[in-house]
């Protein structure tokens, strides 16, 4: 029973150690450095147990106040099992000596073991969170270098240059994409060189300067931070020389026609081709050299343009354009045309005059304009006023009729010309006048049959039955025609009315009417109306009606 306290302090103390090595692993390798080369995990086991025993003679406080130290963790605390362990392990031998003197002590200590180490794994694994340390990071991945560029193939070369591209690498890696380096060498060797003296950051590049006829190889390399990456070239090498296309010459559509201009305008066409290398143009009008006094041509890569300062009537012509490459060759074109105003009629002659006309004739002007005459203009003027008025504009005919001249006049007459431009500055004056004389002329009015306009009368509108009120008048209206006029005569119950003031009888323009005045109760009956002239008579009838107003009772009464 004595004994057992005796384990249980020590397996006190050996707690705390277990949990500083939990807690700082990096502090503790150098002295823990000599314990690799213990032979079994069981001797490093009992080594602190044994280690611990020395430490019973010497003074201690009460197993209570050894036990306090390690629930709190002091860091003195967690030295001491350390130095005791590693005294332990620097002294193997003295462990072993007084393993055998304490015989009791050391099946105590193998009891308590086991549960020493199964409560050290709980105590590592659960370490308070304020005292970790955190991770640190992982180093870098070391940077690569890109893969080789792809599609690298030849967009153009001339004779002292060569022009590349080509697309960017597909996987560019973690350190991005600096440039790229074009590199030559000349085909039968492997002599490479850079012919950029800057990372090309574009995927397109001109090698210049380079010598006619020969032969390059060529390759590009990207570059990052990781280094180069593997190089892409061309598959065959490259002859340095202009590529030779077919020449031809593209004449706009409006040149196509001729061309035309008038004197004293500026000229300038440019007439664009194409071909490689740069075709050689000439120029030639009318199968002969240019003037170059009076035409410039100035040509380019692309076009050609001629240009002439101010034009003129010789400027005209059949212009013929001719672009050669090697031994190929086309040929465009072009009519150039200048006109101007024309100049007037020949001349111009009166060839008869009748009565109020003149027939004039005149033939075509000298001096066209160098374009067709499109029409003339006519002119008369009166000798004594001397006045000029057009008679025909834009005529196309070389003769006319000039009518509807004044009887007793002089007239001269004048022709100008036309044509695009417009009409000529000058005219023709016919050399004669024309004299309208004065001739007696005897005037005979047709005859003419009068018209019979005699007719017996007729009734256009008859009398209509009516009726009326006693003591409110009335009228009574027809209409009647004939010539001559005829006499109306009007009736009641084929009485003549006569002149009877209670009769009022008015007939305008054959509008016949009657007026009964306020008539009674016996003015009620048949009335007529009679139209009578020398051809004959009609009559048109009609009754009257009088009726007798209406008295209400309260009157009668």
């Amino acid at each position: 029973m004595p004994s057992k306290p005796a384990p249980i302090k020590k397996a006190a103390k050996k707690e705390p150690a277990k949990k500083e090595e939990a807690k700082a692993p990096e502090a503790a390798p150098a002295e823990a450095a000599p314990a690799e080369t213990a032979p079994a995990p069981a001797e490093v086991e009992a080594a602190p147990a044994e280690a611990a025993a020395p430490a019973e003679e010497e003074p201690t406080p009460p197993p209570a106040d050894a036990a306090a130290p390690a629930r709190e963790e002091t860091p003195a605390a967690a030295e001491a099992p350390a130095d005791a362990a590693a005294s332990t392990e620097e002294t193997p031998a003295a462990a072993t000596a007084e393993a055998p003197a304490d015989a009791a002590a050391a099946p105590a200590a193998e009891e308590v073991a086991p549960a020493v180490d199964a409560e050290a794994p709980a105590d590592a694994e659960a370490p308070p969170p304020e005292e970790l340390k955190p991770p640190s990071p992982p180093p870098p991945p070391p940077k690569e270098p890109t893969s080789a560029p792809v599609d690298l193939f030849v967009e153009d070369k001339n004779d002292t240059s060569v022009t590349i591209i080509w697309s960017q690498p597909e996987v560019v890696g973690n350190s991005g994409l600096d440039g790229y380096t074009i590199e030559i060498c000349k085909d039968g060797t492997e002599d490479w060189k850079a012919v950029n003296e800057e990372l090309q950051k574009s995927c397109r590049f001109v090698i210049k300067n380079q010598t006619t006829g020969d032969r390059l190889k060529i390759r590009v390399v990207a570059v990052n931070a990781g280094g180069r990456s593997p190089p892409v070239a061309l598959p065959e090498a490259v002859l340095v020389k202009e590529v030779a296309n077919r020449p031809k010459v593209r004449l706009p559509r409006f040149l196509r026609q001729r061309y035309v201009a008038n004197v004293g305008e500026k000229i300038n066409l440019s007439i664009p081709f194409t071909g490689k290398p740069k075709p050689v143009v000439t120029w030639t009008k009318d199968g002969q050299p240019l003037d170059t006094k009076r035409v410039n041509i100035r040509s380019t890569d692309r076009d050609s343009i001629l240009f002439i300062r101010t034009a003129e009537r010789d400027d005209s012509g059949v212009y013929e354009m001719c672009v050669k490459v090697e031994d190929f060759e086309d040929k465009a074109s072009l009519i150039l045309q200048i006109v101007e105003l024309p100049g007037p009629p020949a001349s111009v002659k009166i060839v008869d005059t009748w009565g109020f006309n003149v027939a004039l004739e005149w033939t075509p002007p000298k001096d066209n304009g160098n374009t067709e005459i499109t029409g003339y203009t006519v002119q008369k003027a009166d000798k004594k006023t001397g006045d000029w008025f057009t008679v025909l504009d834009h005529y196309h005919r070389l003769n006319a009729t000039i009518s509807d001249l004044i009887m007793g006049n002089i007239y001269k007459f004048r022709v100008f010309a036309e044509n695009k431009v417009g009409m000529s500055e000058n005219a023709t004056v016919a050399k004669e006048e024309a004299k309208i004389l004065k001739t007696a002329i005897d005037y005979k009015p047709p005859e003419y049959k009068e018209r019979d306009f005699t007719e017996a009368p007729k009734f256009t509108t008859s009398l209509n039955d009516r009726a009326t009120t006693v003591g409110y008048s009335t009228k009574l209206l027809c209409s009647v025609r004939g010539f001559p006029k005829p006499k109306v005569i009007w009736m009641k119950n084929q009485m003549i009315i006569g002149d009877d003031p209670k009769y009022r009888q008015v007939c305008v323009q054959g509008i016949c009417t009657l007026e009964i005045r306020k008539p009674g109760n016996f003015d009620g009956g048949v009335y007529s109306c009679k139209a009578k002239n020398t051809l004959g008579e009609a009559t048109v009838s009609c009754k009257l009606e009088v009726k007798q107003p209406v008295v209400p009772d309260s009157e009668k009464k």
